[in-house]
């Protein structure tokens, strides 16, 4: 199985806890795939959302390609996203909880399909942030200490 990523979404880890990853198939356009396939895509403010038992991806930007023309869907467009009943119904579930949001990590092509890898997470507060920061930093500096040793 060969896996090229085309965009990530550097920003989730930072901004959210993740909990759990999903790997879904996109319903794509003609003319996104080869956009997709020269790398021009982000995941900046994309979302997933869950209506009448589909998901749909969310703002997410697939540039329009060059050669084209008038066949270039809108670089924002909602895109279906190919899951499972089950796999729909417990996802519904969790976001129903407090909190809980579903946001794409990566979009991807596995052998020749385009997939995303979607995370089940929880938005995470400033302090929880600085936290985070804070442990990292004392940890490069702990490994800086006893590298000298």
């Amino acid at each position: 199985m060969s896996e090229k990523t085309v965009a990530t979404n550097r920003k989730a880890r930072h901004e959210y806890h993740i909990e759990e990853t999903i790997e879904a198939g996109i319903e794509l356009k003609g003319t996104e795939v080869k956009s997709l396939r020269r790398g021009s895509a982000s995941l900046q403010d994309g979302f997933a959302l869950i209506r009448n038992g589909e998901v749909f991806l969310m703002n997410v930007y697939i540039a329009p390609y060059q050669e084209g023309n008038r066949y270039n869907p809108d670089p924002l467009r909602k895109r279906k996203l190919l899951l499972k009943k089950q796999e729909i119904v417990r996802l519904q579930s969790k976001v129903k909880e407090k909190g809980y949001t579903l946001i794409p990590l990566r979009i991807y092509f596995k052998n020749s399909w385009a997939k995303v890898e979607l995370a089940l997470a929880k938005g995470l507060a400033k302090y929880d942030k600085r936290e985070k920061i804070k442990k990292r930093e004392e940890e490069r500096e702990l490994r800086r200490v006893l590298k000298r040793f």
